[in-house]
């Protein structure tokens, strides 16, 4: 199987929540790396096209987008903000 992340994701098994459209959804992130993560959810989702990951107890919080999923699994890709002109 080729590898086509740019950074190596790491396991971890940590609490997080996805929000998006006034919602607030429990997730758990599954593994990690500097431009993404996967999370596991409790049952089907329609996500908007970017949202928000939030890791509460590392006070951690990034802008996402899908990128792939399966069944309760979803990849996210970190979303770089635009610098505002």
């Amino acid at each position: 199987m080729n590898e086509k992340r740019a950074a190596q994701r790491h396991r971890v098994f940590k609490g997080g929540t996805i929000t998006f459209e006034g919602r607030n959804l429990a997730c758990t992130v599954r593994n990690m790396s500097t431009g993404g993560a996967a999370i596991d959810i409790d049952g089907p989702l329609a996500l908007p096209p970017s949202f928000k990951l939030s890791i509460e107890r590392d006070r951690f919080v990034r802008n996402c987008r899908a990128v792939w999923r399966s069944d309760k699994r979803i990849g996210l890709a970190f979303v770089q903000e635009s610098a505002a002109m």
